[in-house]
């Protein structure tokens, strides 16, 4: 593609991005965005739904999340793009699928910045409940605005250092916990800590089959973002080496940091016990009165929130630069300053942890129908991700291309169970009052993207600029 250069050397004019990011902040990013609010402080809702059941849920989740990013690493070793998805989307389904594709993904984003806007409020009024919420959204604002206006590498590192405190929370809490569990530890109410507390409350499976599958569209919230490493590949130095290793490591994080650790915390405490007014993770260690593990936890989850909204502020502003380019997102998110960053959607999505904190205040029981409109989104940029790829395999079949170095597990099959996941969690959503809502919300944004396609210049914009050759690349920059 050509430059886009810079007008004035050093200005905002700067059109392009830089690969600034090296294997080490691509695979703490792919583990970073694994582990966020969902699991912290969102996991609440799906243990209450489902009661010890949540594990399965996970698993299941957990499975299509794998689905979903070995379907997005074949696709992104074929063409390393920034963009990644959205520009697939348009590529093998056309300008059209791209658009909302892409513009959902932003939406979920955004969802996800207000979830976890919220879920900070949560955590900070743990220590100073005196504190108005908006003083701390405030500070985040400042902190998050610093590090994504500057280098991508700032960008890395920063994500770096906030995924190690979590995966050190984490492999902590579970050695702490099963520590706990074979010590005698009781929780508050005399409970003994202990696997029997899995099955004593109800049964494993206290609401049953539809309690697991009612918590799948609860939990499917806590993967929202892991689709930002197929956008960050677009700015790796090695894509072709660090990304299968990154994309490989999934099972493995989900089965640590999802099952075993939902497996802890619900031996530790008796399920019924999770009321949903702070983390899990504190109330647990509150409980059973471990001294000081409260507020080292409640920093943990305080980090894992600035975590996901500095990725999400990070993903955002890669996927708008590439959809501008395709004349799908107006053109000024193209604009980047010298550090390569396209600082408008920054901007933007610093306007939205504003709204956030404006919604959290009118609504402070706001964050179940914000996790719920996230799912929806979520589970629509993973049906066009597998379609794509679906999609990408017949073309390449055509085309007698050659074989992918990274391929789907099981072929199309693989392709075909990820589209059955997310067929069950929207009928989930539909069938159950709570999550309703969430749903209608979800399909009215599909219709007004719909509705801006074809009303406003979108359209002929991204016919124009429909691609048949190269996508956008970054430029790389030591």
């Amino acid at each position: 593609m050509a430059s886009h250069g810079s007008t004035t050397s050093g200005t905002l004019e700067n059109r392009e991005l830089h690969r600034g990011l090296s294997q080490r902040h691509i695979m703490f990013i792919a583990i970073g965005t694994a582990i966020g609010t969902g699991l912290f402080y969102g996991s609440a809702g799906g243990i209450q739904t489902a009661g010890p059941g949540v594990i399965l849920s996970f698993l299941i989740a957990g499975a299509a999340v794998y689905l979903v990013m070995r379907a997005l690493g074949e696709m992104t070793l074929r063409e390393p793009v920034s963009g990644s998805f959205a520009a697939y989307a348009s590529r093998y389904l056309g300008p059209f699928a791209g658009y909302v594709t892409g513009w959902t993904f932003v939406f979920e984003l955004a969802v996800v910045i207000v979830a976890d806007t919220a879920a900070i409020a949560k955590y900070m009024a743990f220590w100073f409940p005196e504190v108005p919420a908006w003083a701390w959204v405030a500070a985040t604002i400042l902190v998050i605005g610093l590090i994504n206006m500057t280098h991508v590498g700032n960008f890395g590192e920063a994500e770096f250092w906030l995924t190690l405190i979590k995966v050190g929370a984490i492999v902590a809490m579970i050695f702490g916990g099963v520590i706990l569990m074979f010590s005698g530890a009781s929780f508050a109410d005399g409970t003994p800590a202990g696997l029997n507390n899995l099955v004593d409350h109800g049964g494993f499976l206290p609401h049953g089959v539809l309690g697991v599958l009612a918590a799948l569209a609860i939990v499917t919230f806590s993967f929202g973002g892991i689709e930002t490493l197929g956008v960050a590949a677009g700015e790796a130095k090695d894509p072709e080496k660090v990304l299968p290793k990154a994309i490989n490591t999934v099972p493995i994080r989900i089965l640590l940091f999802y099952v075993l650790t939902m497996v802890v915390i619900m031996s530790l405490m008796p399920w019924t016990s999770v009321d949903g007014s702070a983390s899990p993770f504190v109330q647990i260690f509150e409980g059973l009165g471990v001294p000081f593990a409260p507020h080292i936890l409640n920093f943990v989850v305080l980090t894992a929130a600035i975590s996901a909204i500095n990725a999400c502020i990070y993903a955002s502003g890669r996927l708008l630069y590439a959809m501008a380019h395709d004349g799908q997102a107006p053109r000024a998110f193209t604009n980047t300053n010298k550090g390569g960053v396209p600082w408008l959607s920054v901007v933007v999505m610093l306007v939205v942890m504003v709204l956030g904190a404006v919604l959290i205040t009118v609504n402070p029981d706001a964050f179940g129908l914000i996790a719920g409109v996230a799912s929806f989104a979520v589970v629509f940029t993973w049906a066009m991700i597998f379609l794509s790829h679906r999609a990408m395999q017949k073309r390449v079949k055509e085309e007698g291309a050659a074989p992918s170095p990274f391929p789907m597990p099981l072929g199309p099959v693989g392709t075909w169970l990820g589209l059955g996941f997310v067929a069950t969690v929207v009928i989930t959503m539909a069938t159950l009052p709570d999550s309703r809502q969430a749903l209608i919300i979800g399909l009215v944004w599909v219709a007004a993207l719909t509705a801006a396609w074809f009303v406003t210049g979108v359209r002929t914009s991204a016919a124009v600029h429909d691609r048949t050759g190269q996508l956008p690349m970054a430029r790389t920059h030591d």
